[in-house]
């Protein structure tokens, strides 16, 4: 056993996670090769005049880490550690575990869809600027109230195919996430069904699971959830709410016509379902097709956002409810997320009110406008769908390929994407042999050498990769 003692005056934080800390700097320096044992925590604890909880707090995170192995009656040893050619850090991965929260070194990211850079950074922070100037006490405090001007913003800018939502219905959200899960989780109680589509924005899904709701997942065609299935589920399993993308669905890009979204608010008013409408892409559209909330007003929540539009680090986000619905979404989202950060909305609204944000809005349409049709050049030959406005394509991979194993083909080759799996809202075995291609990351120069290197991938084909032994 190693005569090693922690030096905590480097680090920040409190006793056990300078500890922690330094515990970790040993490991990686060398000074505690693999396979030493660390000394005993009561030992420690003395040694170093901390309390015997302080080292095991400290002992239970390098664990969490990964770093040491305990063993009862023989203590705690380095584990050895794998050596990682893509990153140092072995990539941290989320719960669904299926993206990194950073990309790897020398991997490109076609695995978000957030607005693409356009300049926007300076209008921002000239915004931020004079936030901080008009209003220095309200962004060091907690937000006790919503001022009018952040429920006008989202009614101005979720206002679309002749539909204006009410002002006094509209709720500050921190995004179009925490909106979805603020509504499901007022107007729901734990055990309650919530359907999607088979195919949808899986992360919700997993999130109200995690909540204590019950996923169902209904059948869809080439606009969406299909109304006989619909019905169906209705009748078998009572969902009290469903979640729906009519104007563009992610990922497969379905949009719902007339007849269809006619068809299922009528469905959604007989059984006495509450609809969740995610319109988020809805505002890169000129769709002319009517709203769900115009078709069933008294049961439609409606969310937007600025993340895919403008920037997804504003955190911009509005929810309109039904009538007498908003102040129990308010009250849900504050228990969430512990309340609406003043900075982030003040800044959401101006960039709306002042005309801001349309102006990038029509900046970043351009743009994926022009990497859209590059995407269209050079995956000439294969199937995919795509729209010049949206970012990103739904690739129909060819024989024999695997969502799964074209993933990992492609991340071997320096691009990440997302497998067809990402987006099931629970467990299925329906296979439809299709990858997202998400293209809002990166400057052009990258763009277009990932879509090539993704395209010879398609085109050396299995036999042209190799899976790791």
């Amino acid at each position: 056993m190693t005569n090693w003692l922690p030096d905590l005056s480097a680090g920040e934080g409190p006793l056990y996670l300078k500890l922690a800390q330094s515990i970790e700097a040993a490991i990686d320096s060398g000074a505690l090769p693999p396979g030493e044992k660390l000394p005993a925590q009561r030992n420690l604890a003395f040694d170093i005049g901390v309390t015997l909880g302080t080292v095991s707090r400290a002992y239970a995170l390098v664990h969490e880490r990964g770093l040491v192995a305990g063993e009862v009656g023989r203590g705690t040893y380095v584990r050895e550690r794998k050596a990682h050619t893509d990153t140092p850090t072995g990539g941290i991965r989320s719960l669904a575990g299926t993206q990194p929260f950073e990309a790897p070194v020398g991997k490109l990211r076609f695995d978000a869809t957030g607005a693409p850079h356009v300049g926007q950074a300076a209008v921002i922070e000239a915004i931020l600027t004079k936030v901080a100037a008009d209003h220095p006490t309200e962004i060091s405090d907690y937000t006790r109230s919503a001022p009018g001007h952040w429920q006008e913003a989202g009614a101005l800018w979720m206002a679309r195919a002749g539909w204006t939502p009410e002002t006094e219905g509209i709720v500050v959200t921190q995004g179009a996430h925490a909106a979805i899960v603020s509504v499901v989780t007022a107007v729901t109680a734990p055990g309650d069904r919530i359907l999607f589509e088979n195919l949808t924005y899986s992360q919700v899904a997993r999130a109200l699971s995690l909540m204590g709701r019950r996923i169902l997942a209904g059948e869809t065609d080439a606009q969406g959830l299909v109304p006989d299935d619909f019905e169906r589920i209705c009748q078998q399993q009572h969902p009290a709410v469903v979640f729906l993308m009519p104007t563009l669905q992610n990922p497969t890009l379905a949009a719902m016509d007339r007849a269809r979204r006619e068809t299922i608010a009528n469905l959604a008013r007989r059984y006495n379902v509450l609809v969740i409408e995610d319109d988020i892409y809805g505002v890169l559209l000129n769709d002319t097709q009517p709203m769900l909330a115009s078709l069933a007003p008294e049961r439609t929540f409606v969310i937007s956002g600025l993340s895919k539009s403008v920037s997804p680090g504003v955190r911009g986000g509005w929810v309109s409810c039904p009538p007498h619905f908003a102040a129990r979404v308010k009250i849900a989202h504050k228990m969430l997320t512990g309340g609406t950060a003043f900075l982030l909305a003040e800044c959401a609204a101006r960039l709306v009110l002042s005309g801001e944000a349309k102006a990038i809005r029509t900046r970043v349409v351009a743009e994926l406008q022009a990497r859209e049709t590059l995407a269209r050049a050079i995956f000439e030959g294969h199937t995919f769908r795509s729209l010049p406005q949206i970012p990103f394509l739904w690739l129909q991979l060819p024989e024999p390929w695997l969502s799964g194993t074209f993933k990992a083909a492609a991340f071997d080759a320096g691009v990440l994407i997302d497998g067809e799996d990402e987006f099931k809202a629970g467990r299925s075995d329906k296979v439809h042999h299709r990858a997202r291609i998400a293209f809002s990351n990166h400057g052009s120069d990258d763009i277009r050498r990932g879509f090539q290197l993704l395209r010879n991938v398609l085109d050396g084909g299995v036999a042209g990769y190799d899976s790791a032994s």
